[in-house]
């Protein structure tokens, strides 16, 4: 089973929660910029806000050794 991508599994979430990116923004109180760079696989985002916005599906995101 191929591994998702932190990218791909927000989008997922968030269509299964029938969500738009304006309304995932404000319910996890960050900016729309920050999600759309999510969604789009931006390489460089802050953990914390990462994990506030996975906080609403009940996930976070943590340290795995390789």
């Amino acid at each position: 089973m191929a591994e998702l991508t932190l990218s791909h599994t927000v989008k997922t979430l968030r269509k299964e929660y029938h969500l738009t990116q304006e309304d995932l923004a404000y319910k996890s109180g960050l900016g729309l910029r920050f999600v759309r760079e999510l969604e789009q696989g931006k390489q460089t985002l802050r953990m914390d806000k990462v994990n506030q916005l996975l906080d609403l599906f009940n996930y976070e995101l943590t340290a795995t050794k390789k």
